[in-house]
């Protein structure tokens, strides 16, 4: 057997071996959301059994202990919440990855980069801890105590930021230079060559960082937690207090019983029916025929 022979199977093995882990990996994440979620159905089937998912959005009100099972003030807090922090975070996240892939010096884009990278790894309690004690008495000036939906947007904001960032500049860096050196042949300037080329081509990846970053905001608990003032309500004003459904989850499981703690199984299957549906909306568009 000659060296190439011997290098070229060495090679196949290799491959054949990474080829097996990865199936194996797929098939691992795969059954552990699936045991998850037959885990949260298994506990809420009481709930939608008995109870039906009708009241769920036709009851009075929130009051487990009297058999008041109604969640749609803290799917409206949800879906405002994350909103909001997505609608913020969305522009400042393409403002700071076009600085820094096109117009910030080489330096000064590598450590910035690095800084949004540490960002990403605050834990969400320090940015709670940060909302509570430093933002919401300034938005409390506005009116009400400063814990309120506008205090819970923009903390969710800072927190999601990150995925906007790092994935548009992700999407940036693939798009194909002679793209980049066809609009300067045209005497086009940097920014027109930016915003007529460079982001119409990473429009498919920009859009599938803005849906992780949805599906992050969705599931956010600790610091939405501390900011938003959970108060079960449907919120008139950007300065009402809100309750998301994590965070009603987090603060009434550690006492609820039977039926009550069916109900909050069954918001968390809500919650991660909101997230699949993300992600399969960011599949769909990942997949999309526009994207290079």
């Amino acid at each position: 057997m000659t060296w190439w022979s011997r290098n070229t199977s060495s090679q196949s093995r290799r491959d054949l071996a990474l080829r097996w882990v990865a199936r194996a990996s797929s098939v691992l994440s795969a059954a552990v959301i699936l045991l998850i979620f037959l885990f949260l159905l298994q506990e809420a089937a009481p709930a939608l059994a008995n109870i039906g998912i009708s009241r769920f959005f036709t009851d009075t009100s929130w009051h487990p202990l009297s058999a008041q099972f109604n969640l749609v003030p803290m799917l409206m807090g949800t879906v405002l919440t994350t909103l909001g922090a997505v609608v913020i975070a969305t522009p400042l996240g393409l403002a700071a990855a076009i600085y820094c892939v096109y117009f910030a010096p080489r330096g000064l884009a590598t450590w910035y980069r690095r800084l949004i990278e540490l960002m990403a790894g605050i834990p969400s309690v320090v940015f709670g801890l940060w909302g509570l004690v430093k933002l919401a008495p300034f938005i409390g000036q506005l009116g009400g105590s400063g814990q309120n939906l506008l205090t819970a947007m923009i903390v969710l904001s800072l927190m999601i930021l990150p995925t906007v960032m790092l994935t548009t500049c992700s999407s940036m860096a693939a798009v194909p230079p002679e793209l980049l050196r066809g609009g300067a042949a045209l005497g086009l300037n940097r920014w027109s060559v930016v915003r007529r080329i460079v982001l119409p081509a990473a429009r498919g990846g920009i859009g599938v960082g803005i849906l992780l970053a949805t599906a992050r905001a969705v599931g956010e608990t600790m610091a939405v937690l501390m900011v938003a003032g959970n108060v079960v309500e449907i919120p008139t004003s950007l300065l009402d207090p809100v309750r998301t459904l994590t965070a009603n989850i987090a603060l009434e499981m550690g006492y609820a019983t039977t039926a009550h703690r069916s109900i909050l199984f069954a918001s968390g299957l809500l919650l991660m029916g909101l997230v699949a549906c993300v992600a399969l909306v960011a599949e769909v568009r990942k997949r999309s025929p526009h994207e290079l």
